[in-house]
Parts: structure tokens; sequence; C-alpha cells
């Protein structure tokens, strides 16, 4: 007697659409996740924004520090890096504005500012009193900072690159406007070797500061895997002398008024 297969041709299809939606549908989720992740703050960035007598801080529409005392008139328009939360580098920029300078960071599509490397012009409209923008960026922040100035020349006064490089195709080297393009030692990817293979790329007189020791995620506060980590100076260190660079690049800008 031969048994028969209770299971109909029509039902095993049924269940074989069944499993490729579910397989679908996790590969889409799993594909959200990772596009939309951010590294995290850490506590030392989460305690940057809350306001003081010195410092304004908002979240809406950018996330802004405000000068409390006075109406700056020369601001600085930060990218973030690539898949980093914005408030990653609340510890750096903070304390730029406590100098008396307006920062104001733009959150970016699925944390990547290259897909929006215009964003400062909307930034730029709304602080209508701000006479001077200097723009920054980390990592792929950097690189899409600098498209920006390189399309906006008359726009933009000054520029600093943190742990980043102008794409094969910005060339800045005939613009008459500040560059700072600061890296660190230790950093795999922007290192000294790769930093000076596109030195053509930015003015004749771009300041180059090297952080001795420095490596590429202590550009913030935010985590990391630790074996992303390759710095062998603090992060107070490295972040001490990329905010003093920054602000030499600004205030570059403010003497010239």
């Amino acid at each position: 007697m031969t048994l028969k297969n209770s299971t109909s041709p029509k039902k095993r299809l049924r269940w074989l659409w069944i499993a490729l939606i579910a397989v679908l549908l996790g590969a889409l989720i799993w594909g959200i996740q990772w596009a939309t992740y951010a590294r995290p703050p850490l506590d030392e960035a989460l305690a940057a924004l809350e306001s003081d007598d010195l410092v304004t801080v908002t979240e809406d529409p950018w996330l802004t520090f405000s000068p409390a005392a006075g109406k700056p008139d020369t601001g600085l328009i930060f990218y973030p890096g690539g898949r980093i939360d914005p408030r990653g580098y609340a510890s750096l920029l903070r304390p730029i504005a406590e100098e008396g300078y307006l920062v104001v960071v733009p959150s970016m599509p699925i944390n990547m500012a290259i897909f929006n490397a215009n964003a400062a012009d909307k930034i730029i409209a709304h602080f209508s009193g701000i006479e001077s923008w200097a723009i920054a960026g980390h990592s792929v922040g950097g690189t899409a900072a600098a498209i920006y100035t390189a399309k906006n020349p008359e726009g933009i006064a000054g520029l600093a690159i943190w742990a980043s490089y102008p794409a094969d195709s910005t060339d800045l080297s005939d613009l008459d406007l500040p560059v700072y393009s600061i890296y660190g030692e230790l950093d795999p990817r922007t290192n000294p070797a790769a930093v000076a293979e596109r030195g053509h790329l930015l003015p004749i007189d771009t300041v180059y500061v090297e952080i001795s020791g420095g490596d590429h995620h202590q550009f913030g506060s935010y985590l990391i895997d630790p074996e992303d980590h390759h710095a062998t100076i603090s992060i107070e260190n490295q972040q001490g002398q990329i905010i003093r660079a920054t602000l030499d690049l600004l205030a570059s800008i403010y003497n010239k008024k």
C-alpha cells in the first residue's frame, strides 16, 4: 500500500511564499536598523548638552550652541561623521560656543553628511545675524563640508577638516580662505600619508595640525568598539588640541573683519 503525501503542491507553494516573505521582511528590518544606526554619545557629551549661564543649547531644528552673552556675528556649521549621533560632538563644540561663536550641527539623512552636503544652506538663511560662517566636519562630514565650501566659496569664510580630506573631485586649491586640516597620527584611515597625498586639493597655505598619539574616533565623544581605539593620548588631550586649532581658524576669520 502506497501512502500519499498529505501536503498538496498548493500548500507547499504557500509555505514557500510565507518563508520568502519572512526572510525579506527580516532583511528589510535589519537593513533599516543598519542604515539608521548612530554611535551613541558618551556621558561627557550628554553633560555638555545642558544649558547654563555661558551657553544655551537647543536641539530643534538643529543642535545649536549659542553664547549666552551678547549676539555672535561669527558662526561654525559642523557636519558629523558617518553613523555618529550629532550629540557625540557636544564636548568639543560647546567650548567653542563658550568663546563667543554660534555653533550649529545639522542631522543628516541616515547619519551620512555626504547625502546632504547642502545642509548649511538652511542654517545660513535662518541665522541672518551671522556675518561670517566657517564650516567644519569630521570624517565623511569633513568631506561633505569641503564639497559645500567648493560650491559656495563666497558664503564660507573658513574650513576645518577633522580627520578627513576632500574627495578627489573637490579641488579647493585656488580658494582664498583659511583652511585647517586636523588629524591624528595614529588614525588608520586619515593618517599623515593619506593627508599628504591629497594636499594638492587644498590651498597652499593650509594649516596642518597633526595630533601626536591621536586617532580617528577621539574627534568625538561617542561609543566605539575597543578594537577601534588606537590613540595613545587621552581623549581630553586630543580634544583640547582639536578645540584650540578650530578656535584659531575662527579667530583668523574674526580678525579679518
